[in-house]
């Protein structure tokens, strides 16, 4: 499948919305993640529609909440839209406390529909490799990054990959649920 200038556009705008943040403790710009994402999605078969809301699945989150949102559909249409809000845990400032916030979004996830779940779980396999090799470069000082920390973290990404592995099993599910074991006891 050959992406068309809609993509490219895409990239570009995401990484004008992301061009200051970088990821949780690393340095690394925050355009890798979005990239990865997107690049996820592809390899497990997804659309560019699906493609393009893997740049975008933080706009509304991270920059600028409902007119960011307004903004994506505006751009790339009301379906890449849909995947975004899906992937969007809080649409409150100052968000909720983190874990009724993260056990809304669990309660919520399996009755999504299955192009916002590729979506959200390249996403999650994404940061699960990311936090699974800071521990295994940085120790247990990883969880002071995470307002779950160690343990509501750990416990958030087991919940995740057992709903994916139920509600969208393949090689994505198998690999985020291959990840997780791999993170330390709860």
């Amino acid at each position: 499948m050959a992406l068309s200038r809609l993509y490219d556009e895409a990239l570009v705008y995401a990484s004008d919305l992301h061009r200051t943040q970088i990821r949780k403790g690393s340095g690394t710009p925050y355009i890798a993640h979005l990239l990865s994402v997107s690049s996820r999605v592809l390899s497990a078969g997804g659309t560019e529609v699906q493609a393009i809301a893997g740049l975008l699945h933080d706009a509304a989150e991270d920059q600028g909440g409902q007119a960011t949102l307004d903004e994506v559909r505006k751009r790339f249409g009301a379906d890449v839209a849909q995947i975004v809000a899906d992937c969007t845990d809080s649409w409150i400032e100052p968000k909720p406390a983190w874990r009724p916030r993260k056990e809304a979004y669990l309660s919520l996830l399996p009755k999504k529909a299955p192009p916002s779940l590729l979506v959200s779980l390249a996403d999650k396999v994404d940061n699960a490799e990311a936090i699974l090799n800071d521990y295994r470069n940085i120790g247990d000082e990883l969880w002071g990054r995470f307002t779950g920390g160690r343990d509501g973290t750990i416990w958030y990404y087991r919940q995740l990959s057992e709903i994916f592995n139920a509600v969208l099993p393949g090689a994505l599910a198998q690999q985020l649920a291959l990840t997780v074991s791999s993170l330390p006891a709860e």
